[in-house]
């Protein structure tokens, strides 16, 4: 019934944007925005580009970034994370609207989850964002990925804004989608969005395994998952601004497992629910001090099923709760034209229980931060320097005591800019950050270790940005390089314990060198014809460094390709848009040990999509064809987890 509603919806939302919209048009945008004056690396995607991607998540569309590996288990519905400069994906702090998503059970976020439909930017930052008033938490990380919702925008003469989707095609997908923005006031907004993805998840996939080669169907990859959002946009008198968002999600998936020994077919099964309401304030006081506070709730549930375990309560059933609870607080002065200072404060609250897990302690943890930074930013050269405490306390009820853990981290960025025309920038940084170890990694089962410390990292970063207008044919050109070297110590990894039983250990240390290239351009326009490129590359040498002597030490870690990039190519013709974007990531180990039988062949995939628009009874629409891995190469991003051949997806979409 619900369903039929939310379709009913949609249906009845069409009728209105026919008869109230008003007229719109589109506009050529670049494919990656290029921040040539942010002090710290960053990749960016935006506007009209995300919607020309061959994409249907924020996982997807995060593949074309430079120095990122994407963990795709394959299927709508497989679990995605992203691993930058081979840090792993528990480095990576993933905000939401400014505020932080966090999973203190895995330390990991799945961005399968997050739709692009809903989506306005996204940026991926080395270090931390290139700004030092923002929360503490923003300092807490080697990497950020900062997602931004639409926002809703009116003019003068504007009440209601709305748009309908629908997308279908290969594993049965079925994806509508609503949003509804309204002017409220002149000085407030709303908007409400909600989506429902479902899929068979079923593909065809070749399996080799010596001398057996067979072609087989994915099973057990079905998804069934419902998203809604809902926010609202306040301006005061005083020109202080606020906001107010809620966010669910529900799902229920199927985890098709690994291909191994010939077992095709697997019955495991996991319902994830997701709530978070957030808010945000913001007040200028003055010309010289800037007040921003954040406050978030969040609720997340897991229910996992594995019918091939049985214990003596039946098979096994393990249900995870999730509460957290956060504050924020972050200051800005300004004590003269060119230098600021900032001094934030973050407060966290983790709790988690676990039912049918055996010794599970039910944690509590309390997370403070204090960030303490400043800049000088004269005319050509900006100077940042911050000191991050954190301190963690953690309360156990049942079975272990918890820990306490205290640090102070330094990062320091630098970035001059010998010219303005054209611009080019030199930038360097250095960042001392670490990660707590996650509730799994102390305490998930007999794995779990509670005497794991920290996993510590020393980050060195130099580069520069270029940007070009160009005369005549070209009409600019854009280039980012950046070099880099990591070193990781008392990394967390899974090894033999006693009874040959697997545990947490603290025993890993990896070096991390690597080059990241960026460049892209467009053509003026030719016979009504726009077209713009982007070209990514890099390598990365990721050693084993723990022992000396043993057989992987200087050995490439899992998964680590030397060599990948992406090319994307556009072209635009009056009402027409044409994208092709073409990935490749080289030979891979999937054990970190450089043996014939842990090699992984190279992969790529080429994507192709055409769109057009055109205007209905001032109701502009959006019809969309995509086929992804035109190729139909077979692939594994994760060993024995096979990806799909080529598949296709259509979509159309109503704006008003």
């Amino acid at each position: 019934m619900l369903k039929l509603t939310f379709i009913c919806l949609l249906v009845s939302c069409a009728v209105a944007a026919q008869d109230t919209a008003a007229l719109h048009t589109l506009q050529t945008v670049t494919i990656f925005s290029a921040k040539s004056n942010s002090v710290t690396p960053v990749q960016t995607l935006n506007g009209v580009a995300l919607e020309r991607m061959n994409s249907l998540s924020v996982a997807d569309a995060t593949r074309y970034f430079s120095g990122v590996q994407l963990k795709d288990y394959g299927g709508l519905g497989g679990l995605k994370t992203l691993n930058v400069h081979s840090m792993g994906s528990n480095h990576l702090g993933v905000f939401y609207d400014g505020i932080q998503l966090s999973n203190a059970q895995n330390g990991t976020v799945d961005l399968g989850r997050f739709s692009l439909d809903n989506i306005e930017q996204i940026d991926l930052y080395n270090a931390q964002k290139g700004v030092i008033f923002q929360p503490a938490k923003g300092f807490s990380s080697t990497a950020s990925l900062y997602l931004q919702s639409r926002k809703p925008v009116f003019k003068a003469d504007e009440q209601t804004h709305g748009k309908v989707s629908f997308k279908t095609g290969s594993f049965r997908l079925i994806n509508p989608a609503v949003r509804l923005e309204q002017k409220l006031s002149d000085k407030v907004t709303a908007v409400a969005s909600s989506e429902w993805t479902h899929g068979n998840g079923r593909y065809k996939f070749r399996y080799t395994n010596g001398t057996y080669d067979t072609t087989a169907i994915r099973n057990n990859s079905e998804i069934d998952a419902w998203r809604i959002e809902g926010g609202l946009y306040g301006q005061l008198k005083d020109s202080s601004t606020w906001n107010i968002k809620t966010y669910y999600y529900n799902s229920s998936r199927g985890l098709p497992g690994a291909i191994v020994n010939n077992v095709f077919q697997r019955s495991q099964h996991q319902w994830d629910r997701n709530f978070f309401v957030q808010s945000s304030f913001n007040k200028k006081i003055g010309n010289r001090y800037n007040m921003l506070l954040n406050a978030k709730y969040g609720h997340d549930y897991v229910r996992y099923r594995d019918p091939e375990i049985v214990t003596i309560d039946g098979i096994l059933m393990n249900r995870f709760r999730q509460h957290e609870y956060y504050i924020s607080s972050a200051n800005q002065y300004k004590l003269t034209s060119f230098w600021d200072v900032v001094l934030s404060g973050d407060f966290q609250v983790n709790e988690m229980t676990a039912v049918n897990l055996d010794h599970f302690p039910i944690p509590t943890r309390y997370t403070t931060l204090a960030a303490l930074a400043s800049q000088l930013h004269f005319k050509r050269l900006d100077l940042q320097g911050s000191l991050l405490a954190t301190i963690v306390n953690e309360d156990t009820k049942l079975y272990v005591a918890g820990k306490n853990y205290r640090a102070y981290t330094p990062t320091v960025i630098a970035s001059w800019q010998p010219f303005t025309n054209p611009a080019f920038r030199v930038r360097s940084f250095y960042k001392n950050i670490f990660r707590m170890p996650t509730f799994n990694d102390l305490y998930y089962g007999t794995s779990g270790s509670p005497a794991l410390k920290p996993e510590y990292t020393k980050q060195y970063d130099a580069g520069f940005s270029y940007t070009q207008q160009m005369p005549g044919l070209w009409e600019y050109l854009s280039i980012q390089v950046d070099g880099y070297y990591n070193n990781v110590t008392d990394k967390i990894i899974a090894a033999p314990g006693k009874s040959f039983r697997w545990m947490m250990q603290n025993i890993g240390k990896v070096d991390i060198y690597g080059l990241d290239a960026g460049i892209q351009t467009a053509l003026h326009r030719i016979a009504s014809v726009q077209t713009d490129f982007s070209l990514k590359y890099t390598y990365q040498r990721a050693m084993d460094m723990t022992t000396p002597g043993e057989v992987n030490y200087k050995d490439q870690i899992a998964y680590i390709p030397l060599h990948s990039g992406s090319f994307i190519t556009h072209a635009s013709w009056k009402n027409y848009d044409i994208n092709y974007s073409f990935i490749y990531v080289g030979k891979r180990n999937s054990t970190g040990y450089e043996i014939p039988e842990n090699y992984l062949k190279p992969w790529y995939t080429s994507d192709i999509s055409l769109l057009t628009h055109f205007n209905y009874r001032k109701t502009l629409v959006k019809v969309s064809c995509e086929v992804n891995n035109l190729l139909n190469q077979y692939y594994d991003v994760v060993i024995n987890y096979p990806m799909p051949g080529r598949y296709f997806r259509f979509s159309v979409s109503l704006n008003y």
